[in-house]
């Protein structure tokens, strides 16, 4: 019997990673995402994807997060708390546009399919590394205070995905939307007036 159910459990994961690599490649393809198309797509049945999913919003919901989830490696691995707080934001800011590097389509896109409170809520495991960064800067006087902490967090999120879709649509290198991203999250985070 537990032979049985891990070959099930793993059949069930396969399927679920298969939906959601499947939304992604239509969305980057700018194709139309419907439960039939992510079926097709996953070569799966219809009844497979809604037994995972019930909607098309629930199945790009579920994207968003496993690639926020993907990013809070590249955070920890950009060490934002160590040295200088305005060193670190630059380093947090050159992880969160490689982790967007082949999530174009569905950065762009996601809007179309959730509300923006689910995109928040996707986003919960990056904004804890941002707060405690803003935090420490603030502490140390390199970041401005006279704004809330949340307006900050939620600029940095807005201004990193705006420069994904400027560099898609004005065919902006990648290290040159980067150095500008840089500069502007740095001189919006800057305590220096």
């Amino acid at each position: 019997m537990p032979t049985s159910t891990d070959h099930r459990r793993a059949t069930a994961e396969r399927n679920a990673v298969a939906i959601l690599d499947a939304a992604e490649r239509l969305l980057g393809r700018g194709e139309p995402l419907t439960m039939v198309s992510v079926a097709g797509e996953a070569r799966l049945s219809r009844p497979t994807v809604y037994a995972h999913y019930k909607s098309v919003g629930e199945i790009v919901e579920a994207a968003v997060e496993r690639t926020v989830v993907a990013s809070t490696a590249a955070f920890a691995a950009a060490r934002p708390d160590e040295g200088p707080a305005d060193a670190a934001l630059e380093r947090m800011v050159a992880a969160s546009w490689g982790q967007l590097a082949g999530s174009e389509g569905l950065v762009r896109r996601a809007g179309e399919y959730v509300s923006d409170g689910a995109r928040h809520r996707t986003h919960g495991a990056l904004i804890a590394p941002v707060e405690a960064l803003v935090v420490r800067g603030r502490r140390q006087g390199a970041f401005r205070t006279d704004v809330p902490v949340d307006w900050l967090i939620t600029m940095y999120l807005a201004l990193v995905h705006a420069a994904a879709e400027h560099a898609v649509v004005h065919d902006t290198p990648r290290e040159a939307a980067l150095a500008l991203l840089q500069r502007t999250i740095g001189e919006l985070f800057s305590a220096a007036r």
